[in-house]
């Protein structure tokens, strides 16, 4: 934290965190009621103190976010099983070996978007990735490669999953909730970019879009990247056609293939008549 903001009379929380590992040891001092409550693991994970975790969660990364400059983030869903094309021969599916291309595409659009984003030192616009592998790993390697940073949102699961190498680690954030790592994946976004995926990325994209279009969220440039694998997978004119969603829904996202055409569409993005950017100087 910036100690700028500590003028104040009372004895720091950190001084005390410490002058108590030196207390004898004694019954009374071994005893799990004796212990700092905010310095006591047992009783911060009780059931009684989620609401407590929950606000950790969203206060922690929000701060060093915060502190470290971030004004807004393009942030990319995309499967964790997508493989460099490098190794997609290795893939597990042809189709996986197939869907490889997007790894790179999401490469080449990280290094635009962060060679754009980030002049003189500033994080005007900041990639934003689930911190993990496959797309993940792609985004953050391009922002990496374009001499930026890139924050990684990345979530304890049952296997492990360590951060990628390429993620800058003071933006490198590990969650318990995934409701509190999605609230900030859009906090900052001025723009949604979904990459082929699996559950987690359908799960990401549906959320994101039913917010848009219940007025939760402003609109902002939506991009599906792989028009024939998300028309595959996903019958949008289907829910149309059915009414569960009206004809001017599907106007909320726009296919593209390549990076080039992403950038292309986050510059031209139109809504309502008006044109949006959400890129600096455009």
């Amino acid at each position: 934290m910036n100690d700028e903001f500590r003028h104040n009379p009372f004895r720091d929380s950190h001084e005390d965190r410490e002058a108590a590992r030196q207390i004898p040891d004694t019954p009374q001092t071994r005893a799990p009621s004796y212990r700092l409550a905010f310095a006591d693991p047992d009783f911060m994970c009780r059931e009684e103190l989620r609401p407590v975790r929950l606000q950790l969660e969203l206060l922690k990364p929000e701060l060093a976010m915060d502190e470290a400059g971030v004004n807004q983030t393009v942030v990319m869903f995309g499967g964790a099983r997508i493989p460099d094309p490098a190794n997609a021969q290795s893939a597990r599916t042809e189709t996986l070996k197939q869907l490889s291309r997007y790894y790179e595409e999401a490469r080449k659009f990280a290094f635009m978007i962060t060679q754009e984003g980030q002049k003189d030192g500033r994080l005007d616009t900041v990639v934003a990735t689930g911190g993990g592998p496959g797309v993940m790993e792609a985004g953050s390697r391009g922002a990496a490669e374009a001499g930026g940073k890139s924050i990684g949102l990345n979530i304890v699961l049952p296997h492990e999953q360590a951060p990628n190498e390429y993620v800058t680690p003071e933006l490198c954030f590990n969650f318990h909730y995934f409701a509190i790592r999605k609230m900030h994946f859009l906090m900052r976004a001025k723009a949604i970019c979904v990459f082929p995926g699996g559950f987690g990325t359908l799960d990401e994209m549906f959320e994101t879009l039913t917010l848009i279009q219940t007025g939760r969220m402003e609109e902002i440039p939506f991009l599906l990247f792989g028009r024939s694998f998300w028309e595959k997978i996903i019958n949008w004119e289907a829910l149309a056609d059915a009414g569960t969603i009206s004809d001017e829904d599907l106007l909320l996202f726009r296919y593209v293939e390549t990076a080039e055409e992403a950038m292309d569409a986050i510059r031209s993005w139109e809504r309502s008549g008006q044109k949006r950017s959400s890129l600096p100087g455009r």
